[in-house]
């Protein structure tokens, strides 16, 4: 597909200054893009039904409790583990630190319900740890305790173990960046490593450490794999069971709206957080931290402390991922399973090319344009990543199955012809999720390779004569082709590991790798559901691999 076929251009056919057709592109495929949510939120306008006052009466309480606990909880989990592996990879030297400052980032690949499923393989009454038990002292059920994996703290401590790198990744790089100066001041005045990590560290990588546990908190919200597996009932195993057991959209919608209201409140105090980052940087911030050596017991210990969470993270669900496929592979890798990865690799190369392109004309547009309007727009395209697939979902059922309705009346009384669904349950509206979900993603990626094109290149393109489009196609696109690369490859890799959306609008007989390994762990096939779960596993190491790459490059300049 060439750029001549991705941007109409009667619409961007104009010189000089941006055009109206630029203007009203972007106008149009924002209201596109946030068409789901605002179908969730009308359906507030709705009378409350019978259902509504059931679930009122009856688990709505549960809901909101398990949702407030289970933040709480992943909140203090991700703080505890990220910011001593942050303060110790940022200020200290040990040996095996830059292996680490790797290792640490890769519970990034592995979605937190591929880690519970492995936990529980691992930790359940027919797990190995208690058949050991059992079998070294001849115990037998009930005759001693064990802790419950399927309960609201095993989901507590699979999700913090899954998202502790967001706070680890913002914290580490807030306190590279700050001066020296504040920290050599007091360890001259006889403060100690704890002493300063509580008076200097974490008072000034508060807003780092704010904004990552509020990306955990989100993707925590949004999760429906691990929850519904444990058994921890909140909004997303609500939803699902008011939608599809209860048959009630209007009031699937209504919950949905909550849960948005709650998350959306979370990415406005994540994104303020984020914009105070700068302002604990001084102005002296040429003098870097200089890492202080560690050695003997203390450098064993800082290495113990880096060490667990990517132990417990990544390493041992990726050995019991492993040990089981090995065992089962003759069986499970089959002609079905080639078929869930080409289903797999399909939905995720089109929704990643979909939101490449989309989020290409919306940044050049916003970088095109001085309009508050416009930019405001653009902004609230990326809403997306901040709402639970699961209200994505539902509020593109809605507005597809509304189209639906109306084309299958117009052409009826028109024309006289009888269709059936022509967008809902189809690829095309599967993908159109997935955009809506992970456009924030490329936006952003996009976004900043655009940044580093001096905007005098725009200028000199004018000059000669050549209008927007023309300078999109010719210059900008050819600058930017490894950052447009490192956007689909985000935007391949998020699909992929996609469970809620993929499950809930998937078309009749369209399985994934994630949709597969699910249903197999949902009927306890846990070794069954090993090579699908590997398989998305790796495909996650690629991104984390190149944020590694990326994290050292930027270190070095």
């Amino acid at each position: 597909m060439t750029s001549s076929m991705l941007f109409p251009r009667t619409l961007l056919s104009m010189r000089g200054n941006f055009s109206f057709g630029w203007f009203f592109t972007v106008a149009l495929i924002t209201l596109i893009i946030i068409s789901p949510l605002i179908a969730v939120l009308q359906f507030n306008l709705h009378p409350h039904t019978d259902t509504w006052q059931h679930l009122v009466d009856t688990v709505l309480a549960e809901y909101i409790t398990n949702s407030l606990l289970l933040a709480l909880g992943v909140a203090i989990g991700t703080f505890i583990i990220g910011v001593p592996a942050a303060w110790l990879c940022a200020l200290y030297s040990f040996p095996g630190k830059r292996l680490l400052e790797f290792l640490l980032l890769l519970p990034l690949a592995i979605p937190a319900y591929i880690v519970a499923y492995t936990y529980t393989g691992v930790l359940d009454f027919s797990g190995p740890i208690q058949s050991y038990i059992r079998e070294l002292f001849g115990w037998g059920y009930g005759d001693y305790w064990f802790p419950e994996i399927r309960s609201l703290g095993g989901a507590i401590a699979m999700f913090s173990f899954a998202l502790y790198p967001y706070v680890f990744l913002l914290t580490r790089s807030t306190l590279i960046s700050q001066s020296s100066s504040v920290i050599d001041a007091a360890r001259s005045l006889g403060a100690n490593n704890i002493e300063r990590l509580f008076s200097i560290i974490i008072p000034l990588a508060r807003p780092a450490i704010a904004a990552g546990v509020t990306l955990a908190l989100m993707e925590t919200l949004a999760d429906y794999g691990t929850v519904q597996y444990f058994g921890v009932d909140t909004f997303t195993t609500g939803i699902f069971r008011t939608w599809f057991g209860f048959g009630e959209p209007v009031t699937a919608a209504q919950l949905s709206s909550i849960l948005m209201l709650t998350v959306f409140v979370l990415f406005l105090l994540e994104q303020r957080q984020r914009r105070r980052i700068r302002y604990h940087n001084p102005s002296n911030a040429t003098q870097k931290n200089r890492e202080i050596p560690l050695h003997g017991w203390t450098a064993f210990f800082a290495f113990i402390a880096c060490a667990l969470p990517p132990l417990f993270g990544f390493i041992i669900p990726i050995l019991q991922l492993s040990a089981w496929a090995i065992r089962t592979a003759s069986t499970m890798v089959d002609e079905q399973f080639w078929s869930l990865a080409l289903n797999s690799f399909s939905l995720a190369a089109s929704a990643a090319l979909v939101t490449l392109v989309v989020a290409t004309i919306l940044a050049y547009g916003k970088r095109a344009s001085k309009n508050t309007i416009l930019n405001s727009l653009v902004n609230l395209s990326a809403m997306g990543y901040a709402v639970p697939g699961t209200i994505i979902a539902v509020g593109t059922l809605i507005v597809f199955s509304s189209m639906d309705n109306w084309l299958i009346d117009f052409l009826d009384h028109q024309f006289g012809i009888e269709t059936g669904l022509i967008f809902t349950g189809t690829i095309f509206a599967l993908v159109f999720a997935h955009t809506a979900r992970f456009l924030s993603l490329a936006l952003q990626t996009v976004g900043a390779s655009l940044s580093k094109i001096n905007h005098s290149i725009d200028e000199a393109s004018q000059l000669l004569g050549n209008n927007l489009f023309t300078t999109l196609r010719s210059i900008h696109l050819p600058l930017i082709r490894s950052g447009l690369f490192t956007a689909a490859l985000l935007v391949f890799v998020e699909v992929m590991k996609e469970l809620p959306a993929t499950l809930i609008m998937r078309p009749f007989n369209f399985n994934t790798l994630a949709v597969r390994a699910y249903e197999l762990a949902s009927d306890e096939r846990l070794a069954d559901a090993s090579t699908a779960a590997l398989a998305i596993v790796i495909t996650g190491i690629i991104p984390v691999i190149l944020l590694n790459i990326s994290i050292k490059a930027n270190a070095q300049r």
